[in-house]
């Protein structure tokens, strides 16, 4: 079956039902990019991927639903961004670690389209249970990184894998917040965002024993 749409100057192409969940992915992707994830509707959505407003439901029972599926497929590039990044820890954990950070950052910088649904959607995670699936596996990879790091220190001074997980989380989640504004809101900040990033972990390795490892 195709969707066939008059073919004038500046028309939109007609999509083959096969290309559809492509075209509302993409469609999604730019109106995030333009009003963020709460700011459009499933009509838009549709309109802005050239198909009728009934054509969505063929593939998504509504927005959230198709914000979801956005989510979930950057959560998943966002896995095998952090994972290529900390590569089983090669050349040693440390400097493996030390890359994890950019990486965050520079998921955050390149895609903020998928970031800004994967955590600034509002959806619930007990209605989408794959997304939070894919955003645990993303975890896992910090996870495993800490860990690591972790296991270098004698064991009466090794700190939780989770706390410390959570506290390399907040830190590499917050300073990709602090830089994600590019307009005049965002506060002066004189420092590049991985190099503002990289002495804050080097404060807090330090601060358990690990500078310099």
């Amino acid at each position: 079956m195709t969707w066939h749409k008059d073919r004038g100057p500046g028309a939109r192409r007609g999509y083959h039902h096969g290309n559809l969940r492509e075209a509302l992915i993409e469609a999604a992707l730019n109106l995030i990019r333009e009003k963020g994830p709460g700011g459009f509707t499933f009509a838009e959505a549709a309109r802005a991927a050239g198909v009728s407003p009934a054509a969505p439901y063929r593939h998504f029972r509504d927005r959230d639903a198709l914000i979801a599926d956005v989510a979930k497929r950057g959560f998943e590039a966002f896995t095998r961004a952090l994972a290529l990044a900390w590569d089983s820890g090669r050349p040693t954990p440390l400097k493996a670690f030390n890359r994890l950070g950019g990486a965050y950052l520079a998921f955050a910088s390149q895609e903020p389209a998928y970031f800004s649904a994967m955590f600034e959607s509002g959806l619930s995670l007990s209605d989408y249970p794959e997304v939070q699936a894919e955003g645990d596996r993303a975890f896992g990879v910090l996870r495993e990184a800490c860990e690591a790091i972790i296991a270098t220190l004698p064991k009466d001074r090794r700190p939780p894998p989770l706390m410390m997980a959570l506290h390399i989380w907040s830190l590499s989640h917050g300073m990709a917040a602090l830089f994600a504004r590019g307009d005049q809101a965002r506060r002066p900040i004189p420092m590049r965002a991985e190099e503002l990033l990289e002495a804050a972990v080097l404060i807090y390795l330090d601060g358990l024993g690990i500078g310099g490892r």
